[in-house]
């Protein structure tokens, strides 16, 4: 058994070490967290190349007017609004100046849970302002205000507050693996960050095309349970599809000749067990592109074709 004395030596050292990794991570990133303002809205943003472009939250900068990003040093530099998507709270913003300090995205297919996590932003208006905890889980699902399931989201215990929103979610080796997005209230220690690796992909999108493109079939839907017969009947694995409650005039799914009471189960090939499902099948590459669609018809299975239109939402 060690003595006190070499305990306490032990735990000052893990204390140490500990204090050295997040210190660490903040003199990596620290410098690129940018505080982003339009109009009232507040929050927090990453500059993750040379050249300026800055990530945050879609629901940072839904708003009009001009934006602005305050870097650490005091540099209050105008932001232009590149494209945000609503459906995964991401946006890209530019801000133009000499010198950027900036961050490099992680791949959060890395991360691991229990690892520790670094949180940077400037909440309730406390600026650069840093709060550390452990990754608590990976692969949460997480409804953004949209109204779409954003997937793939990291849930860490490192505190977050409102302003948080838009600040990375860092590596003790200064990796960004997230973006920090929403927390659970009066829940604590339950906060959700959008991982790296979506971050990536979204951003490229925004910078080559402004917006992220996906796939329409203008239908309205609910999931439902499929009964046991039916199921055994037809041989059908899922055990829910999504039922056709509204189809909206000359849509795609008009065309195809989907009707309501309709459920679809399958798109593609692939099983649609509910709305969320489909929304995921619905991608920019099935835009125009003559697509199978399995349905479920007064009992009777039914295949069908459609061909997906390109959506005009946010």
């Amino acid at each position: 058994m060690p003595s006190n004395g070499l305990q306490a030596s032990s735990d000052r050292d893990l204390l140490d070490a500990y204090s050295q990794a997040v210190i660490r991570a903040v003199d990596t990133v620290g410098p690129a967290v940018v505080r982003v303002e339009l109009g009232r809205a507040r929050g927090s943003g990453v500059i993750f190349t040379p050249d300026g472009f800055v990530l945050t939250n879609s629901h940072v900068v839904e708003g009009t007017g001009s934006i602005a990003a305050t870097l650490p040093d005091g540099r209050s530099l105008g932001a232009t609004l590149v494209g945000r998507d609503a459906a995964s709270d991401l946006a890209v913003l530019r801000v133009h100046a000499s010198a950027l300090p900036w961050a490099r995205l992680g791949d959060s297919r890395d991360v691991r849970v229990g690892q520790v996590a670094v949180a940077i932003g400037n909440p309730y208006g406390f600026d650069h302002t840093v709060t550390s905890g452990v990754v608590s889980a990976l692969g949460r699902s997480l409804r953004a205000r949209s109204g779409r399931l954003m997937d793939d989201v990291i849930q860490t215990d490192a505190a977050l507050n409102p302003g948080n929103s838009g600040g990375p979610l860092v590596t003790t080796t200064g990796d960004v693996i997230g973006i920090n997005t929403a927390m659970i209230l009066p829940a604590q220690g339950i906060c959700f960050a959008i991982a790296s690796n979506t971050a990536r992909f979204v951003a490229s999108r925004l910078i080559r095309d402004g917006r992220i493109r996906r796939s329409v079939i203008g239908m309205a839907g609910q999931q439902m349970p499929i009964p046991r017969l039916l199921a055994r009947t037809h041989g059908i694995a899922a055990a829910s599809g999504v039922l056709v409650t509204a189809i909206e005039p000359q849509s795609p799914a008009a065309a195809a000749g989907i009707e309501e009471g309709d459920v679809v189960l399958a798109f593609a090939g692939v099983p649609a067990t509910g709305v969320d499902d489909l929304h995921r099948l619905l991608t920019d590459e099935r835009i125009g592109v003559r697509t199978e669609l399995t349905v479920l018809r007064r009992g009777r299975l039914t295949s069908l074709t459609v061909t997906p239109a390109e959506s005009e939402r946010d």
